[in-house]
């Protein structure tokens, strides 16, 4: 029987790098719908789950993705309460690339800095990786921070993390390089998760860190994030420093992505989210 992938999209256009990521993961089919919102679910899902029997569902899965994560979230949920009984499929959100690359990033620093006590800065943090980073490495026992250019907007953005998860962040305002350089003051952990082509770090700061052990850097668009490094640094060592790049990271979140992929047909009532994501992450 094919392997068939319902991917609900929350931008007009689905995402053509989701749905070929599924055909290299090996799915079948990919039946991909765009511009959606949560009222235009409930069908959709409808028209999967009542063409095969329970025993055969597993062959079936869900995507939810856009480019907004709230939207993609709502999609999940929407698609969620569309089941019920026997009569659901395994279904992963991963709007923007928020879990998977996140993900892939704090598994990276994780392999070569214990991350438990440590403090960690996310430069930039507001966005749908720093986010999920932010979640990630506070459940690995890291203090964090997460900085802003504007602290309003740290600051909602950690009232958020703590009232969905669970994760106590601090924010901090970060306009500037002098700003950014009393963000990252007694850490041992960065990762810039800003805009393409911004920079976010300056070597000058980084290079003579007295307590900063490892960086990433999830940006791959020159300038990059962070200044000095090569978007390829792969666990490199620079100035004492285990660097990422953005395509150090990327390489595992591509397996990631994958690996979650071919995981939601090995069963037709898993629900991926961020933990068992990072599960995934650290395993590969």
């Amino acid at each position: 029987m094919k392997k068939v992938l319902l991917q609900l999209d929350s931008d007009r256009q689905p995402s053509a790098f989701d749905r070929i990521v599924a055909l290299d993961a090996g799915v079948d089919e990919v039946l991909s719908y765009g511009g959606l919102v949560p009222a235009d679910v409930a069908s959709l899902v409808h028209g999967v789950i009542f063409t095969r029997g329970p025993q055969e569902l597993h062959h079936t899965a869900l995507w939810a993705g856009g480019g907004d994560v709230a939207a993609g979230e709502a999609l999940l949920e929407a698609a969620q309460k569309a089941f019920f009984g026997p009569f659901r499929v395994s279904l992963m959100m991963d709007s923007n690339g928020c879990n998977t690359t996140a993900a892939a990033a704090v598994a990276r620093l994780a392999g070569v800095v214990d991350l438990k006590g440590a403090r960690a800065v996310i430069l930039a943090g507001t966005g749908p990786v720093g986010l999920r980073a932010a979640v990630l490495l506070g459940r690995e026992g890291a203090s964090v921070t997460l900085s802003s250019r504007s602290m309003e907007r740290a600051q909602a953005a950690c009232e958020r993390l703590r009232s969905r998860f669970g994760v106590e962040v601090t924010p901090a305002e970060a306009r500037d390089d002098r700003g950014v350089a009393r963000a990252v003051e007694g850490a041992q952990v960065c990762l810039a998760a800003g805009a393409a082509g911004t920079t976010l770090l300056r070597r000058a700061v980084w290079a003579t860190h007295p307590t900063l052990k490892a960086m990433a850097d999830v940006n791959a668009v020159p300038p990059l994030g962070i200044e000095g490094i090569e978007a390829t640094d792969k666990g490199t060592e620079r100035d004492g420093r285990k660097v990422f790049g953005a395509l150090g990271v990327g390489g595992l979140k591509m397996k990631v992505h994958k690996a979650c992929v071919v995981r939601l047909f090995e069963r037709n009532d898993q629900v991926l989210d961020i933990d068992v994501i990072y599960a995934v992450a650290r395993s590969l």
